[in-house]
């Protein structure tokens, strides 16, 4: 339960209840990353259905985009921007990483800030059509999916430099991929149930970035980092569901 609570912890601004986390729980909670990831998407979802009770979609989903950043603290945005602005300037690992160690933000992390805001505000809006509780599934396993990324990548690829992502990283195990897929694919599962085959499209999907984000890691730095990662989890959130909406037009067609 250490690690779980470490993985609250990390990835939202909760303050859960319980020991003080220590560095070696962290590398356990990455197994509950899909756990966390979707239930904090099902939250953002939820409240978007709410929030129509008084708004139209459009409004609805930005005052839930904008919970949802307070909830987590834009975590993962802020490593999509770093992301961003170093491999979009960088020329070589090190300068790559300089940009990303850097707090000012650029054109290219603009760039991306504003596809993933747009993309995500535009998904919520068309989730928010579909019936009964279809949004706050998708959107849980969309969060799922994109959190389940950091375990075989962690895996996978060696750290490019000190920090939080090597000592988690360092640690890296089967045990811990199980337990994330296993998360993962239970939350899709629940999906699924609602929604039917389109889930496990959109699984089979980001299982596929995730591999993609990875080889092109390894083939233009050799490794990845907290930031990368950040990115990779996003990519693969907003792919999983970009794939489950297309599949769901392509077999009503």
């Amino acid at each position: 339960m250490r690690s779980l609570i470490a993985a609250i912890r990390f990835l939202t601004r909760l303050r859960a209840p319980g020991p003080p986390t220590r560095a070696e729980d962290l590398p356990g909670s990455v197994g509950w990353f899909p756990l966390v990831g979707g239930a904090a998407n099902a939250a953002v979802a939820g409240l978007a259905v709410a929030a129509t009770l008084w708004w139209p979609p459009t409004i609805a989903a930005v005052v839930a985009i904008a919970a949802g950043l307070l909830l987590t603290g834009g975590f993962h945005e802020d490593a999509a921007a770093d992301a961003a602005d170093g491999l979009g300037g960088g020329a070589d690992n090190d300068k790559i990483l300089a940009i990303m160690r850097d707090s000012r933000i650029g054109a290219y992390a603009g760039m991306a800030l504003w596809v993933v805001l747009t993309l995500r505000w535009a998904v919520l809006v068309h989730l928010l059509s579909l019936p009964g509780l279809s949004a706050v599934a998708i959107w849980a396993a969309a969060g799922a999916w994109g959190r389940w990324t950091a375990a075989p990548l962690l895996a996978a690829l060696p750290p490019l430099s000190a920090g939080l992502a090597k000592d988690i990283g360092s640690a890296a195990s089967w045990p811990t991929i199980a337990l994330a897929t296993l998360l993962a694919l239970a939350v899709a599962a629940f999906a699924g149930w609602l929604i039917g085959p389109p889930v496990w499209i959109a699984a089979g999907v980001a299982v596929a970035l995730t591999g993609f984000w990875g080889i092109y890691l390894w083939r233009r730095l050799g490794g990845q980092s907290g930031d990368l990662l950040g990115a990779g989890n996003l990519i693969v959130e907003l792919g999983f569901a970009l794939a489950l909406i297309a599949a769901q037009r392509a077999l009503a067609a």
